[in-house]
């Protein structure tokens, strides 16, 4: 629920606060001293489109704020949190800038955020009816939405999980042409990773063995120079021409510490230790000998290793880096390959979800069919019965749910499903065309509400479709911005009636020029135009039942001291009071 709403350089307004609460508040004031300006500066907080010539001359900006009491609306506390608002005291202030320049920014709960994101918060706060908007519930789609919201949870499930087959539907019908239209592109693309698996089982790779070939190759060309080198080590180890060798040196060093070993403890476990490094020594001069000796040079296997290297060069120039990579490659393109070459399974497999889907949707688009036929009825007579309420006793207001036939398709594909044996045209919402029909007079042929309503007609039709939503809680606070216009005399009283009913169960601000209506306000607000034409900065101002009754006889009589127009304003307040007097205890008139 809005709990206040603080407007600053709008339009004709300076800067005013405006304390909202529960159950109905009506604005009025003068033509002229900025009663709109509150619908547009609402129309901001929801992430309406802004206009930088809504802003005051002389402002740098224009800036609006609302604060929300979240009490138990759960899923906007979980959005505020989500957007890196906060929520303090079960309450969030939203806000909105709007530059001279036309650079729009946007605030939930104190974090900045794009207006696009501020709309999907805010946005299922408030519904704002003004005249504008009754061009809107002409719309086909927004009269079936009326009668889905009316229908309840049953339908709004049904509904969800037709949508999403819908979806479904969508890309695999999709992804089905594209198959069959790639067919010529995935036949090239399979002759073409053939080809290249035949290269690569040709050569028949092992793994790693790009780097032990070329470790071998490098072995072999160097073969003179690696025994050469072998047979110098081995010499420097053991000799076998007498010279001084690493082994004679070694042996040297331990008998001259072992004369010594009974004089110190030391001088012995040095000659141990120079003892296991001539063991050592005698290993490492094997070794290496036998490494002089396994060097031998072999033209023949340098050639098939070389021969071979080209071969895996070929490869790694084409498929991969390495040979490991270009053994992933074959593995992954036999796959492909087993893909590809399966091109009829796949668009049998396609088909076989195409079809099943399409029967699903066909049980569902029935089930929404019947639903919403069951919810029209109860619809139309309650929406009926509310322009009874409104002073059109003799309107019938009758929901219809059609469908569009479609010929019978070669082939199922686009925006048609079989519903109970009949093709029909389908999107994303069912089969189903609801449209809101109206006969003002008994007898009268119903007609859609764009060719039979008045424009008091249909703002009493739109009143009328609200108060018998009222009960799917579908928002808590209503905003109707001048729908009573066309409407007087009885008529207009039974507006403020049904406003009055209306707001026992949500929150409701009307901007209104009609005393009728203002009488049923729990709280009246008047928006003052000072002498020069401009609004202060205290342009909205709360009203006491004094004041009430001096509003309401300028409302009446566009005077505020004509004795005969107060005492008509007392007669409309006391009328209404028993209306006024419906709300809960503490939720006072303000």
């Amino acid at each position: 629920m809005l709990e206040e709403l603080r407007i600053s350089s709008l339009g004709v307004i300076d800067s005013s606060t405006l304390e909202l609460g529960p159950g109905l508040t009506v604005i009025t004031g003068e033509t002229g001293a900025g009663k709109t300006m509150v619908v547009t500066a609402l129309g901001l907080l929801l992430g309406g489109r802004a206009d930088s010539g809504a802003v005051r001359s002389g402002a740098k900006q224009a800036r609006v704020e609302g604060v929300v009491s979240t009490g138990s609306l759960h899923d906007f506390r979980h959005a505020v949190e989500e957007s890196g608002g906060e929520v303090e005291d079960g309450q969030v202030v939203l806000a909105r800038n709007v530059a001279a320049q036309g650079r729009s920014r946007a605030w939930v709960g104190g974090a900045s955020v794009p207006v696009t994101t501020l709309a999907e918060i805010a946005e299922p706060l408030v519904a704002v009816h003004g005249q504008s908007d009754q061009h809107r519930l002409l719309r086909p789609g927004a009269q079936r939405a009326s009668l889905d919201r009316f229908a309840g949870a049953g339908l709004a499930e049904a509904a969800e999980a037709y949508a999403g087959l819908w979806a479904e539907l969508a890309a695999t019908e999709r992804t089905l042409a594209e198959v069959v239209g790639s067919a010529r592109e995935r036949a090239r693309e399979a002759d073409q990773l053939r080809f290249g698996l035949g290269e690569v089982e040709a050569v028949d790779p092992r793994p790693g063995e790009d780097a032990e070939l070329a470790a071998e190759e490098t072995r072999l060309g160097f073969a003179d120079t690696l025994r050469t080198a072998a047979e110098e080590a081995r010499e420097a180890l053991s000799s076998d021409e007498g010279a001084t060798d690493a082994l004679a040196t070694t042996s040297a060093a331990r008998r001259a510490l072992e004369g010594v070993r009974e004089h110190d403890a030391t001088a012995g476990e040095l000659a141990d230790r120079i003892a296991e490094l001539g063991h050592l020594l005698v290993d490492v001069a094997g070794d290496v000998a036998s490494y002089a000796a396994s060097l031998e040079t072999d033209p023949a296997r340098l050639a098939a290793v070389s021969e071979r290297r080209a071969a895996l060069t070929a490869l790694t120039r084409k498929y991969g880096e390495t040979i490991d990579e270009v053994l992933a490659w074959a593995e992954d393109g036999a796959k492909r390959l087993l893909d590809l070459e399966d091109t009829g399974g796949r668009i049998t497999e396609l088909e076989t979800r195409r079809d099943r889907i399409r029967a699903e949707l066909g049980v569902l688009a029935a089930t929404l069919s019947s639903r919403r036929a069951e919810a029209a009825a109860r619809l139309g007579a309650a929406v009926s019965d509310e322009l009874t309420a409104l002073a059109m006793p003799h309107a019938t207001v009758t929901v219809t749910v059609t469908q569009n036939p479609a010929p019978t398709p070669d082939t199922p594909a686009g925006p048609v499903i079989e519903v109970d044996g009949r093709w029909l045209r389908a999107g994303s919402h069912g089969v189903d065309d609801v449209e809101l029909l109206l006969a003002a007079n008994t007898g009268a042929e119903a007609r859609p509400l764009h060719k039979g309503a008045s424009g008091g007609e249909l703002s009493r039709v739109m009143l009328a479709l609200e108060v018998s939503l009222a009960e799917t809680g579908s928002v808590p606070t209503f905003v109707f911005d001048e729908v009573d216009a066309g409407v007087g005399g009885k008529a207009a009283i039974e507006v403020g009636r049904r406003l009055a009913a209306l707001a026992r169960t949500s929150q409701v601000l009307v901007v209104t020029h009609l005393p009728q209506v203002a009488a049923y306000a729990d709280r009246h607000v008047v928006v003052h135009k000072s002498s020069d034409g401009s609004v202060t900065t205290s342009g909205l101002v709360s009203l006491d039942e004094v004041s009430r009754e001096r509003e309401l006889s300028r409302m009446l009589a566009g005077v505020e001291d004509s004795e005969s127009a107060r005492a008509h304003a007392r007669e409309l307040l006391e009328a209404a009071a028993p209306e006024r007097a419906c709300l809960p205890e503490g939720q006072g008139r303000g």
